[in-house]
């Protein structure tokens, strides 16, 4: 069934490619709490709960800050790693929903897909999301760029390409 998304749903899809091994690419998107050291929009990570030694069940407290003058802070458990393939978490807080990291590599680039379908849970951003939505979008996906920049830069790496885009206006 389709069903129209909600001005406070956000569904996008992120693509980096970076000429780096998967094995350090993979390793950094992992190590989240020194995000804050390579993503420029990342202000802080705090450990909750550690979790399983695998990262499942891990949750971190994330604040963000885009280019745009307000942070955001949601926690992120860790529901499914497949190690060097995939992250999966669901997010509470300021933002609900669920994100997931695929990691592939091929012809000396490793290619990280990231999805992201959150809806807003702040009531001023409930609010005014009919309106400025293309902000927001705008938002993320200058957030998206500075880590792939910010990645690239720590590997000593060629970033190949970042492609950020809104799924359509549909669920599918």
């Amino acid at each position: 069934m389709i069903s129209k998304v909600s001005a406070t749903e956000f569904k996008f899809t992120t693509e980096w490619r970076i000429s780096a091994p998967l094995s350090e690419v993979y390793d950094t998107i992992t190590q989240c709490h020194d995000w804050p050291i390579w993503w420029q929009s990342v202000e802080k990570v705090e450990k909750l709960v550690p979790g399983e030694a695998s990262g499942v069940g891990s949750v971190h407290r994330f604040t963000w800050r885009g280019r745009i003058p307000y942070s955001l802070t949601f926690d992120m458990r860790v529901t499914r790693l497949v190690p060097l393939a995939l992250i999966e978490g669901q997010a509470s807080g300021e933002m609900v929903g669920a994100g997931r990291w695929c990691f592939f590599y091929g012809d000396g680039v490793t290619t990280v897909h990231y999805e992201w379908h959150v809806h807003t849970n702040r009531p001023w951003m409930n609010l005014i999301a009919p309106l400025a939505r293309p902000l927001f979008s705008w938002n993320h996906h200058q957030v998206m760029r500075q880590g792939a920049m910010g990645l690239a830069h720590l590997l000593n790496a060629s970033l190949e390409s970042v492609h950020t885009e809104r799924y359509c206006n549909r669920v599918r």
